[in-house]
C-alpha cells in the first residue's frame, strides 16, 4: 500500500475525531490527498475540484516559493500562523491564516498538511468597522469632534462599598490626566463602564472614543486595524487609517491587552512613547494625539509571569493603574445591586416585583459570583422574566445557580457544630482572602498566611 494512502487514512481518522478547521494535505509531488469540506468552503471550490490535483493547478497564483505546503515539503520545517493570499482556479481571491506541518511516517517525509483559518470575512468586517468610524468622524471633509462612542459615565457604576466608591472618585481625578491608564479586574467587574467614565470625565470627552478587544482579532489583522494600511502592503490593500488615527484627539480603549501579540506590544509601546504611528507597508509617519486606556481580566503579576505582557509596556501603562474589586469583595453591593436591577427590570418589563425572599437573599450573599456584577445582573434579569408574582423566590433561580448551590437550595442539614467542617470552611475563606489580597501571587499569599509556599500549593490543589 502506498504511503500516501496510509497518511490519507490517518488524516481522515483525525478529522472524524472532531477537527473543524480547513484541512488540506498533499503528497511529496504537491498533489492533494485529503481536502475537507471546510477547506473547500474557505477556498470557494468543491472537494472534487482539488482531490488528486496539483496545488499549483488549483491555485495558479501560487508558486513553489509562495505555497506554504510546498515550502514545508522543501524545508521539512513547520510554519505557524502565517497569513497567505492566493487566487483559486475560478479567479476568486482567498485569504487565510495557515499552520502547515510536515508529515513523517517512520521518520520519512511523505507529505504536508495545512490547517487553515479563513479570515477574509473577519477582515471585511474589520475594514467596515474602520470605514464606519471614519464616516462617523467626518462630514464634508471636516472632523466632527462632538461625536463620542462613550455611552456611560461614572454615575453608571452603582455601589455602596466604600472602597469601590473611593476607586470611582479616584477615576474622576485620573481622567483629567493625559497619561495612559491600566484597569484590571475579573470579568464582569465593570472595567468597560469605568473606562467610559474616564473618557466622559476627561478633557477629551468631545473627541472620539473607540473600543477594541485585542483577543477578538488575529494578529495579522490587528496590526492593520490599529495602525492602518498602505496601498500595496499586501494584496488588495488600500490606503486606510487605523484606529489610532481615527481616535486622534480622543481615547482608544484596548481591552484584554495581554492577548495582544508580544511583537505588536512593542509597536504599541513606541506609540505611547512618542505618539507617532506608521501604517503597515508605509514609510510615512503620522503624529497622533490619543490617550490609551488598557484593561486586563487577569492580574499584572500573572500576565508578567506568564510572559503575556511585556514588562516595558507594563511599566509604561503602570503610571496610572486601577484595580476593580470582585463582587465577593464588596458583599454589601449584592443586595443593593439586586434591588437596583429589579427596579430597572420592572420598568422594562412593566412588572411590579417588590422584593426578593429571604432564602434567595441568603443564597445570593453566600454565593461566590465568579461572573461578578454581570452574573448577578443576568440572574436577576432571568428571574424577573419568569416571575409571575411580586416576590422573587428560589423557584425562579437560573439552573446553574441552583446546581452550584444545591445544598443551600435543598435545605441540606449541615451540622453547625461539626468542628471539621467549620475549620475546613474557615481555612478555605482565609486562603481565598489571601489569594485575592496578593492578586493571585502564591508566594505573597503564603507569607500572609504564615505558611510555606509548598503547603499553600498543596492546599490549593487539594481544595480545587
Amino acid at each position: 500500500m502506498k504511503k500516501e494512502n496510509i497518511i490519507s487514512k490517518e488524516i481522515l481518522s483525525a478529522i472524524l475525531q472532531g477537527i473543524d478547521e480547513g484541512i488540506h494535505a498533499v503528497n511529496l509531488s504537491g498533489e492533494t490527498i485529503f481536502y475537507n469540506e471546510i477547506a473547500a468552503a474557505h477556498d470557494g471550490l468543491s472537494v472534487d475540484e482539488v482531490i488528486g490535483k496539483s496545488i499549483l493547478e488549483v491555485f495558479p497564483s501560487l508558486s513553489r516559493h509562495s505555497s506554504t505546503l510546498l515550502k514545508v515539503i522543501l524545508t521539512k520545517e513547520p510554519i505557524y500562523n502565517q497569513q497567505q493570499s492566493y487566487v483559486n482556479l475560478h479567479g476568486k481571491k482567498i485569504e487565510t491564516i495557515n499552520t502547515t506541518l510536515p508529515i513523517f511516517i517512520d521518520d520519512e517525509l511523505v507529505g504536508a498538511v495545512e490547517i487553515a483559518k479563513d479570515y477574509s470575512r473577519l477582515k471585511r468586517l474589520s475594514e467596515k468597522l474602520l470605514d464606519l468610524h471614519q464616516k462617523i468622524q467626518q462630514k464634508d471633509g471636516r472632523k466632527i469632534v462632538s461625536k463620542s462612542g462613550a455611552s456611560y459615565r461614572f454615575t453608571s457604576l452603582k455601589s455602596n462599598n466604600p472602597e469601590f466608591i473611593r476607586i470611582i472618585d479616584e477615576g474622576e481625578k485620573l481622567a483629567k490626566s493625559n497619561s495612559p491608564i491600566l484597569v484590571y479586574g475579573e470579568s464582569g467587574t465593570g472595567k468597560e463602564l469605568f473606562v467610559h467614565g474616564v473618557h466622559q470625565a476627561s478633557f477629551r470627552y468631545r473627541g472620539p472614543f473607540i473600543v477594541q478587544n485585542c483577543a477578538a482579532i488575529p494578529e495579522a489583522l490587528l496590526e492593520g486595524l490599529l495602525f492602518g494600511t498602505s496601498k500595496g502592503s499586501y494584496t488588495g490593500a488600500i490606503e486606510r487609517p487605523g484606529l489610532f488615527e481615527l481616535a486622534d484627539g480622543g481615547t482608544l480603549f484596548l481591552d484584554e491587552i495581554h492577548a495582544m501579540p508580544i511583537e505588536l506590544q512593542a509597536k504599541l509601546l513606541r506609540v505611547l512613547e512618542d505618539g507617532i504611528i506608521r501604517r503597515v507597508g508605509s514609510t510615512k509617519l503620522h503624529q497622533v494625539n490619543v490617550r490609551v486606556v488598557a484593561a486586563m481580566n487577569i492580574s499584572p503579576n500573572e500576565a508578567l509571569e506568564s510572559r503575556m505582557l511585556r514588562p516595558d509596556l507594563f511599566y509604561r501603562l503602570n503610571v496610572l493603574m486601577v484595580r476593580l474589586p470582585s463582587l465577593r469583595e464588596r458583599k454589601e453591593d449584592i443586595p443593593f445591586l439586586t434591588d437596583y436591577f429589579i427596579t430597572i427590570q420592572n420598568d422594562e418589563l412593566q412588572k411590579n416585583v417588590t422584593e426578593v425572599d429571604q432564602k434567595v437573599r441568603n443564597l445570593f450573599m453566600s454565593y461566590s459570583w465568579p461572573g461578578n456584577v454581570r452574573e448577578l445582573k443576568n440572574a436577576v434579569e432571568y428571574m424577573m422574566n419568569v416571575c409571575e408574582g411580586k416576590v422573587l423566590t428560589e423557584t425562579e433561580l437560573p439552573m446553574m445557580l441552583k446546581q452550584k448551590n444545591k445544598d443551600s437550595l435543598l435545605g441540606a442539614d449541615i451540622n453547625e457544630l461539626s468542628l471539621r467542617e467549620n475549620l475546613e470552611r474557615y481555612e478555605r475563606n482565609l486562603i481565598e482572602k489571601a489569594m485575592l489580597r496578593s492578586e493571585g501571587n502564591i508566594q505573597k499569599a503564603a507569607k500572609l498566611l504564615c505558611i510555606p509556599r509548598q503547603t499553600l500549593q498543596y492546599k490549593l490543589k487539594k481544595k480545587g
